[in-house]
């Protein structure tokens, strides 16, 4: 069957690569997970997706889409019980059009992120998908399947926000063509946000419409140190009361995050002379006061502001958010640690990072607390391991069930959830089972079997 599969696979047309050839898309970014695949195909259109997917349909074969294989949680690579393809696709990388006046974009799912900021730029557009560090390597169509975040769903929305439109390859192979450009449908359901989110279980989605916003014309960015978590909630309140939707990002970053920047990313340096626990990124556009503004309200604060500083250029301002968007690369090149990307009421960010250190520091001496994130909409990256990198494979392979129970259970105790932008892949597919309302997870069973009834779309992912 292979043999014949694979020449039927060739007659489309699309390229296709096999044995070695395929080997390094079937490992994550992190490493974490591999499998491997009867071949990666690289459709150049939505016509051969449709084509190949009828033919895996045909010969029972599962399909993994992957677009820049950037995915945090094992959903881009195959996993290793079942006879699957991997369905690459980055070549189709074109932007089929750009309406500045209705405020869109019309991009296919293998644009990368950079080339929709350039082209939004050039009509004098902004699309606000805020994945700045990994904008040259993924790719529009996995940021729209994890319902990607970044720094800028304070103002602007998750990934599901910033969609009007798809167009999705079902798992029978038919064609769905929702690419509308409307602010207004109101013609039944919202398809679109079925396969938002979805992971490539549902279908694959080959292209979207995308909404772009005016370019601002005016920012602002300042770094600000602070004593506490608490203090960041409170801070976050008072600057959204005083500047109101001009605060598009505000982030904190704990100071074992700063540590491993300074110690592996070159060029980077303490933005004050003293040094403190927590710091915030905070970002405003569009007013002319904003400057003015921001200092006004930080001063006004009550003296909890430790020490600030307002970027007097974008070259600086890229100095302070380079701090922020090192973070991952130099926990990386630190070595492996145990990751949470988990979201908890706005009001109780505080809350949760101090119980969860409290419990883990009293189960685990030593254990260092790597925390930052997206403080305006309550996602914290909260990851954890020991300063000795050596001893972190052993760490984690006695005690990361552990860790995890205690991070989620904390998570569920301020009715939050154990995945903020990163989906749930391989890694949480069966921890979810424990903090998800079983009727919700027979809902989305449900939706799983009317659309994929055979379960071959991305399989092992998500539920």
């Amino acid at each position: 069957m292979s043999l014949d599969f694979l020449r039927a696979l060739r007659s489309v047309g699309a390229e296709v690569l096999t044995d070695e050839a395929a080997a390094p898309y079937c490992t994550d970014w992190r490493g974490r997970y591999s499998g491997t695949a009867l071949a990666v195909v690289f459709p150049a259109d939505t016509s051969e997706v449709s084509q190949v997917v009828k033919l895996c349909a045909a010969h029972a074969v599962s399909i993994v889409p992957q677009g820049g294989n950037t995915s945090l949680c094992g959903a881009s690579v195959p996993v290793q019980r079942t006879a699957q393809i991997v369905l690459n696709l980055s070549q189709m990388n074109q932007i089929r059009a750009v309406d500045a006046i209705n405020y869109t974009m019309t991009v296919e799912a293998g644009c990368k992120l950079a080339a929709i900021y350039q082209a939004a730029d050039r009509v004098r557009r902004l699309f606000p998908l805020g994945l700045t560090a990994i904008a040259t390597h993924c790719e529009i169509g996995g940021n729209l399947s994890t319902n990607a975040g970044g720094i800028g769903v304070l103002r602007y929305g998750s990934a599901r926000d910033l969609v009007l439109g798809l167009e999705v390859v079902l798992p029978d192979g038919r064609i769905w063509n929702g690419l509308r450009a409307l602010r207004k449908d109101n013609t039944g359901y919202d398809l679109k946000q079925l396969f938002i989110g979805a992971e490539g279980t549902l279908g694959i989605i080959t292209a979207a419409v995308l909404k772009l916003y005016p370019r601002p014309q005016f920012t602002v960015t300042a770094c600000v140190a602070i004593a506490s978590p608490e203090v960041a909630v409170r801070l976050l309140s008072h600057i959204r009361g005083t500047c109101g939707q001009a605060l598009s990002a505000f982030e904190i970053v704990s100071r074992n995050c700063l540590d491993l920047v300074f110690k592996h990313i070159a060029d980077t340096h303490e933005p004050f002379n003293n040094s403190y626990d927590w710091y915030l990124l905070i970002k405003l556009d569009d007013m002319v006061s904003n400057e003015a503004g921001l200092q006004a309200s930080l001063l006004n604060f009550g003296g909890e502001v430790l020490d600030m500083a307002i970027a007097g250029d974008a070259e600086q301002a890229e100095t302070y958010w380079m701090l922020r968007k090192s973070i991952s690369e130099a926990q990386k090149t630190e070595g492996i640690s145990i990751k949470h990307d988990i979201a908890v009421p706005v009001s109780r960010v505080a809350d949760f990072i101090s119980q969860a250190d409290a419990t883990l520091k009293a189960r685990f001496a030593g254990i260092r607390i790597v925390a930052f994130g997206h403080m305006g909409d309550g996602n914290i990256h909260y990851n954890a391991s020991m300063p000795d990198a050596s001893a972190n494979p052993r760490f984690i392979a006695e005690h990361e069930s552990e860790v995890n129970s205690i991070v989620y259970d904390i998570v569920a105790q301020f009715n939050g959830s154990i995945s903020a932008e990163h989906g749930l892949g391989q890694l949480k597919r069966v921890t979810i089972n424990d903090y998800k309302d079983p009727l919700e997870l027979e809902l989305m069973r449900s939706i799983k079997r009317t659309l994929d009834p055979e379960w071959r779309m991305n399989p092992g992912k998500v539920i």
